[in-house]
């Protein structure tokens, strides 16, 4: 089974991860297929993320893990709000 999960990188106390497809059998830090993003809980503005990646993975049956999940979601709220405001009167839709 594929898995879409975080890999810790980083040095004490100051962690970032990537976010990977890996196999579900492989170890935390091990060898990955393909990395889809990033992710830095100390500066929140350093996370990225490829939707089109995860989306292409997911329905090749990747599954990716709760944290992951979490990450997706606000991704994509923070991605499509973005979106909402960048209209051309600058007024945004909501």
């Amino acid at each position: 089974m594929v898995k879409i999960r975080l890999l810790r990188m980083g040095k004490r106390h100051s962690p970032f991860y990537r976010i990977v497809v890996i196999d579900s059998h492989s170890k935390r830090d091990g060898k990955y297929i393909e990395e889809i993003g990033i992710y830095n809980p100390l500066r929140k503005e350093e996370t990225r993320l490829s939707l089109e990646r995860v989306s292409y993975w997911i329905e090749r049956g990747a599954k990716p893990t709760e944290t992951v999940t979490r990450l997706i979601k606000d991704w994509e709220r923070r991605s499509h709000g973005s979106k909402r405001a960048d209209r051309v009167d600058g007024k945004g839709t909501g």
